[in-house]
């Protein structure tokens, strides 16, 4: 249930779980799955899910567990968080994303990017667009995360012509 105190991991839940139960496979990405993973470092103000299977009672789910359709997204009476669905396909770049991670909290559960495509995914924008906050949320996941995959972070990097960024990562992360 989605009450005042629900944070944005509860929300998710209650989504991803909604969804899943009416066939339909969402996967937590971009800033929501940053905070979910450093929520202590960062806080996105929405909830993206990629949609990577598709049931025709989709939004029926969305109506019956409470939510409104506003525009381009779901909001809810009882959370500050609006619910929104980036045009698929999954990725990251220009890395289709087919793996993602499962995580169960009691009978609810949630599909979001994997660590290291959490950080790939924030990384993204400091990358494309030197965008300066992006580069702060692919720091906060990796230190939150041990299991960030540096290695295949760094590859991505060279192979997207961004070595120097990577190396202003690495240099960021040595810092902390």
């Amino acid at each position: 249930m989605i009450g005042s105190t629900s944070t944005l991991s509860d929300v998710a839940f209650y989504v991803c779980t909604a969804l899943d139960r009416a066939g339909i496979t969402a996967v937590l990405t971009g800033g929501s799955a940053a905070t979910f993973y450093a929520p202590d470092a960062y806080q996105s103000r929405d909830i993206d899910f990629v949609i990577t299977v598709w049931a025709p009672n989709g939004e029926r789910a969305l109506l019956d567990a409470g939510f409104s359709r506003e525009i381009d997204c779901y909001v809810h009476p009882s959370t500050i968080y609006p619910i929104e669905f980036p045009k698929g396909p999954l990725m990251v770049g220009d890395d289709m994303i087919k793996e993602w991670s499962t995580i169960r909290r009691g009978d609810e559960l949630l599909n979001v990017l994997s660590p290291t495509d959490s950080c790939r995914d924030r990384l993204a924008a400091f990358l494309f667009w030197n965008d300066f906050s992006g580069l702060e949320q692919a720091l906060a996941v990796c230190h939150a995360r041990a299991d960030v995959d540096l290695d295949r972070v760094r590859r991505w990097c060279q192979r997207t012509g961004h070595r120097k960024k990577w190396e202003l990562l690495k240099a960021r992360l040595r810092a902390r």
